[in-house]
């Protein structure tokens, strides 16, 4: 048989089951609370376009994006790299964000991979990606806002935004790009030639394998832009 005591909470009277389900209830309240607050962090440095330091020290990368290189120790700056640093480090040096994970949760660098959002609920892999400062990088398993940020692109390409406001492709030749990986190569790189003919897919210009949502190979395409930059 079920007890029934009774417990004086600020004089209001409480059955044992029902204490126990304010309790419950309460505790709930109080953790969730702690936890929104905790998932605020602050950043303390700004690497690049696509790239941030928190105040723990902690390294986040930016899921479905990348923003142009700046200088590196063997490798020059690409255009709109340094331009893309500076508005990324506008909207969030020392501000406060809200990292969304996806299924996984750190790169091969030991990056934490997120989604970012700042507390008027900007999404900020999105803006990014409609400046037309970085381009949109499929990468499974993490999907979630995939068609968000690839709609973001195809935004920036159509007004013409950063990265694709002066883009010229004179000679433009044949891209063969992969449906499982959604990266695309140059015809004679050899990982071009390694595509099942099931996998493969081809285009004719770099601006056609971005729209449709592939972003360049590292290991033939060293220089994705096709535009005499104008920074």
């Amino acid at each position: 048989m079920t007890e029934f005591r009774k417990f004086s909470i600020f004089n209001i009277q409480y059955s044992f089951p029902g204490f126990l389900a304010l309790f419950i209830y309460l505790s709930l309240i109080t953790t969730a609370e702690n936890s929104a607050a905790q998932n605020w962090r602050t950043v303390r440095w700004v690497n690049d376009g696509d790239t941030i330091v928190l105040n723990s020290g902690q390294r986040v990368r930016y899921i479905g994006i990348n923003a142009p290189e700046i200088d590196h120790e063997d490798q020059k700056a690409q255009p709109y790299g340094y331009k893309a640093r500076f508005f990324h480090k506008n909207l969030v040096m020392s501000q406060k964000i809200r990292l969304e994970f996806d299924d996984e949760r750190n790169d091969q660098y030991g990056r934490m991979l997120a989604y970012i959002f700042l507390q008027d609920g900007s999404f900020l892999n999105a803006r990014l990606l409609r400046a037309g400062l970085a381009f949109y990088l499929y990468r499974a398993p993490n999907v979630r806002y995939d068609k968000i940020l690839l709609k973001s692109q195809l935004d920036a390409m159509e007004s013409k935004n950063g990265l694709w406001r002066n883009w010229k492709e004179k000679n433009a030749t044949l891209i063969i790009g992969n449906l499982s990986s959604r990266r695309f190569h140059n015809p004679s790189c050899s990982y071009a030639k390694k595509i099942k003919s099931k996998n493969k897919i081809v285009f004719s210009s770099k601006w056609d394998a971005f729209r449709a949502g592939y972003a360049p190979s590292k290991k033939c395409i060293l220089e994705f832009w096709s535009y005499e930059a104008e920074e």
